[in-house]
């Protein structure tokens, strides 16, 4: 799905569908614009008409995302009118969202190719215009996404094609444009980490992300792709991420991107590392039964560097970027790691692993201690980590820790414009006491007690040569239960995050 933006005349405009937002609504009640004359975002008296006397009939109610469709409206070309309200309160961004998800779920159920949608008179409060657009065009695209690709029928249903924002001054119009753009872009790189993190683990092993990754590289010239082996692993002294995948006989994959958007050779890359747990039977320390099968998305981090490097492939970002993927199984067997055993990381740290449960740290570590041979310029992790985070969070904002605190300010701002938001925890020298182990330099995890945050403590002591940050998504990655699916997050963050780092070099 494409969708941009134009200037032009609504009454005249040609199209499937032309969707009306009522947002200049007075004390309940619809008024028609001040500017009544023959302006092109102007519908004219027979639609103002047509509202006045639907919304005394209560047809249209003053409710926010009620909605109304009438098919070959009189005075206009558009084939139909789709009139949604906003309610008669102002609007945050979350009302927004919540009207924009309305209006795209409405559309997704017409037999409709493409659409022209006018919000030029709704205010949303500290977003501005180009906000709105990217976040409509983002919105929109994801709506294209179908997680039944495994089912034999219902089909994937055919959405839009074209998605046309209008706008009433060409002064706006190619910021306008660009700003759609990137929503696309990212509605891009989300759906394609929602298709992987859905995929079931035997079809989405590590060696399945390991061909997607170079299937990505190969689609854009930009883009370069590096697996590396267990054999090579092995000789890189990658133990503790290679005790993980012991006991399965799915053999683990490096996996390597490489985005080179910049020639200038002072600008240091940012590099992005995915926690790429395939399937994650607790190894040893065996999961419950119950829900197990979500453990198909520990890697949806994995998914999520995919995804931000498939935005990458759509808009030209002048910044070096590297995606680091850890892809392992964890499984139970004759030769899976056992609590108690006591493994040396590729810094050549001793771990005791406690509990083969904690085994996302364990590839984690061996990655973070080969991304400093790139001299970042930042590092950030992304985990489905704990389910204290989940306790702590629930679903609606990601866990960040960082060693540092301009680059969690950068991903605090970036998840606010994104809205996908992000909570800080600290990181201090008394919760990584609880690491402490009488047969090793550190154990693999640190009790009950803010477990979220004693897991960044284990990860931080394999980061002190670079600046960093850690993502915990297990609370926001996906959904269970009857909405059960990947949510695409943290893509919208990640790729704001490096929008506005191109920005501010």
């Amino acid at each position: 799905m494409q969708l941009t933006a134009i200037t032009c005349n609504l009454r005249t405009k040609k199209t499937n569908c032309l969707v009306l937002v009522l947002s200049n609504l007075k004390k309940g009640v619809y008024a028609p614009p001040a500017n009544i004359d023959d302006s092109s975002g102007y519908l004219g008296s027979i639609i103002d008409g047509l509202i006045i006397k639907l919304q005394k009939s209560g047809d249209i109610k003053i409710k926010l995302g009620s909605s109304i469709l009438i098919p070959s409206p009189n005075g206009l070309k558009a084939e139909r009118l789709l009139i949604v309200s906003s309610g008669d309160k102002s609007l945050n961004e979350q009302n927004f969202l919540t009207l924009i998800k309305t209006i795209s779920e409405e559309i997704k159920g017409m037999p409709i190719k493409d659409v022209l949608l006018t919000l030029q008179e709704l205010d949303v409060s500290d977003r501005d215009k180009l906000w709105q657009a990217q976040k409509i065009s983002q919105v929109l695209g994801e709506q294209s996404y179908y997680p039944g690709s495994l089912k034999t029928s219902p089909k994937n249903p055919d959405f839009l094609k074209q998605g046309v924002l209008a706008i009433t001054s060409e002064q706006d119009l190619e910021k306008t444009k660009y700003a759609c753009s990137l929503g696309v872009s990212i509605s891009k790189g989300m759906n394609l980490s929602k298709h992987l993190g859905d995929l079931p683990g035997n079809i989405c092993t590590p060696s399945y992300l390991a061909k997607e990754a170079k299937k990505l590289a190969a689609s854009h010239p930009k883009l370069t792709c590096e697996i590396l082996n267990e054999v090579e692993m092995r000789d890189l002294g990658m133990h503790s991420l290679l005790s993980v995948t012991a006991g399965t006989q799915q053999p683990a994959k490096m996996i390597i991107l490489k985005y080179t958007g910049s020639n200038n050779k002072k600008n240091k890359p940012i590099v992005l590392v995915g926690k790429g747990i395939t399937f994650d039977s607790g190894g040893i320390s065996l999961k419950p039964g119950a829900a197990m099968d979500e453990m198909k998305y520990d890697m949806c981090g994995a998914a999520a560097v995919l995804g931000v490097f498939s935005m990458l492939t759509t808009i030209n970002l002048d910044l070096n970027v590297i995606g680091m993927i850890p892809a392992v199984e964890n499984m139970p067997g004759g030769k899976a790691i056992k609590p108690g055993d006591i493994v040396k990381s590729m810094s050549g740290q001793t771990i005791e692993i406690l509990n083969t449960d904690a085994e996302g740290r364990l590839v984690l570590c061996d990655t973070l201690t080969y991304a400093a041979r790139y001299k970042p310029k930042s590092v950030i992790d992304i985990a489905t980590l704990t389910g204290a985070c989940v306790m702590a969070l629930g679903s609606h904002a990601s866990g960040l820790l960082s060693n540092d605190d301009e680059l969690a300010k950068n991903l605090e701002i970036a998840g606010y414009t994104s809205g996908d938001r992000v909570w800080r925890l600290p990181l201090w020298n008394e919760y990584d006491s609880q690491l402490k182990s009488n047969f090793a330099d550190m154990a693999n995890i640190g009790g009950r007690a803010a477990g979220t945050i004693t897991a960044a403590c284990f990860l931080a002591r394999f980061t002190k040569d670079y600046t960093w940050a850690h993502l915990d998504i297990a609370g926001t990655a996906w959904k269970g239960g009857i909405s059960k699916g990947s949510t695409g997050r943290p893509v919208p963050l990640l790729a704001q995050f490096l929008i506005e780092e191109t920005n501010n070099d």
